[in-house]
């Protein structure tokens, strides 16, 4: 279970969208951001696809994404992709089980694109896009 230390944490960090270094895109804006974990777009600037990537859905940090990104909750979210999969639009984006997990999915997927805490950085991960508290 998650506690109220990770939930401070999540309202008090930058969050940082992340990508491999290889994967050619230096930054993305906020709309570029919204598109792309809205699934409305499936590729990164430059052409190549883009597999983002979310926290596991009762994660503080996910509904803290959310929240910065677009002003919803995770209710909102929940409800929002709720309609695109009856609908048949699109597929909401990969679930990890843990920070680790997206870190080396990002390591080792091409156009995989997630968030984190921006002290969870490392290389060969780079931030593209920062939402700040």
């Amino acid at each position: 279970m998650l506690t109220l230390a990770s939930s401070v944490i999540a309202n008090e960090t930058s969050l940082v969208v992340a990508i491999h270094v290889s994967a050619g895109v230096e930054t993305l804006t906020r709309d570029q951001v919204i598109n792309i974990f809205l699934g409305r777009f499936r590729q990164l600037p430059n052409g190549h696809l883009a597999i983002p990537i979310d926290q596991d859905s009762d994660h503080p940090i996910r509904a803290e994404f959310y929240r910065r990104l677009v002003g919803k909750n995770p209710a909102e979210i929940h409800a929002y992709w709720a309609r695109l999969i009856f609908s048949g639009k699109t597929t909401p984006p990969r679930e990890a089980e843990s920070e680790e997990q997206i870190i080396q999915w990002l390591m080792t997927e091409p156009g995989a694109i997630g968030y984190l805490p921006a002290d969870r950085l490392r290389e060969p991960l780079k931030a593209v896009f920062t939402l700040d508290p």
